[in-house]
């Protein structure tokens, strides 16, 4: 048993490593995720090593610190490869929901709150935990019950309303929260001698390292340069003046462009690189790149693609 958590906890830091390596542009949540689910898999791997109630008690405190944060960034990086948009205090409450989920956890070797009482067992010469859910325990599962039908709903919904990239990228997300709920079903309703969430969450890494592995030059056009022009699309049948006029009636009421969105709105209209406009203002790339963002932060579109498509509608 403890063999399987190994080879779980290797598996995940491997994806860890490929992530890092090969997806040119980390996505803060996504990161937090993959690091999440290594703790998890840490966790289960300590606690089937554990000869101590003590030590087990410690080991399962940390599989529940990466359940939970796990489950946040999850939902984040769902919303946003979904191309929903979502207020910047959101991930502050959300962990901080976390952080109070987790203190009720720490209950457990002090307070009958979370477990009424919890034994070590062995079996197959892993250490297991013999639990008594206490009154607290419902809070824990209405917490990762309300998670995934958050999860479920952001991706339908991006179904039904084409907010998605392509149906693929969402049809592959539906089938990462589905994994994901149907191993935690039968965890809690099955009694199993191994936790099959940690096998769900691995899989999960690797469809979620498949999906931004083939999709990262599609989402990040902005850094992918054909020759040397970049790899836009362009309008041309109309003039510059004509476009900004037109991508202005459709910014959102009681949001506004400011002048540095406004020049960067402008050479992403003349089809420059990120670089050029850079070069062209005097600033830096990575200026260039934060007010880029708050562009499409502010006309809600994913990027230059979806900019360039907003001038072909009446």
């Amino acid at each position: 048993m403890a063999i399987a958590y190994g080879v779980m906890f290797i598996a995940s830091i491997v994806l860890l490593v490929l992530y890092c390596a090969l997806i040119r542009k980390k996505d803060f949540w996504l990161l937090s995720l993959y690091a999440c689910v290594c703790v998890v898999n840490l966790g289960y791997l300590l606690l089937s090593l554990s000869k101590t109630l003590d030590f087990a008690l410690v080991s399962n405190k940390i599989v529940y610190f990466g359940h939970i944060f796990a489950l946040i960034s999850m939902y984040l990086t769902i919303t946003k490869l979904c191309g929903f948009n979502y207020n910047k205090p959101l991930p502050i409450v959300l962990a901080a929901l976390g952080v109070i989920m987790f203190a009720i956890i720490h209950t457990i070797g002090y307070l009958p709150w979370y477990y009424s009482d919890v034994a070590l067992t062995f079996e197959n010469g892993a250490a297991k935990l013999i639990k008594e859910y206490g009154p607290l325990h419902v809070v824990y599962l209405i917490y990762v019950l309300v998670y995934f039908i958050l999860m479920l709903i952001t991706v339908i919904y991006s179904l039904i309303g084409k907010k998605a990239v392509a149906r693929k990228q969402a049809g592959l997300l539906t089938a990462i929260v589905f994994c994901n709920i149907a191993m935690w079903i039968i965890e809690k309703f099955i009694p199993l001698n191994f936790e099959f969430l940690s096998v769900s969450y691995v899989l999960s890494m690797g469809m979620f390292f498949f999906l931004c592995w083939t999709i990262q030059d599609y989402v990040y056009k902005d850094d992918v340069v054909l020759g040397e022009k970049p790899h836009v699309i362009v309008v041309d049948s109309i003039s510059r003046a004509e476009k900004i006029e037109r991508i202005l009636k459709i910014v959102p009421e009681g949001k506004k462009l400011t002048t540095r969105q406004m020049e960067m709105l402008e050479g992403i209209l003349d089809g420059k690189s990120q670089k050029e406009i850079a070069n062209d203002l005097n600033i830096s790339e990575n200026t260039v790149k934060w007010h880029t963002g708050l562009l499409y932060d502010t006309l809600n579109v994913a990027g230059r693609e979806e900019l360039f498509k907003l001038l072909k509608q009446d």
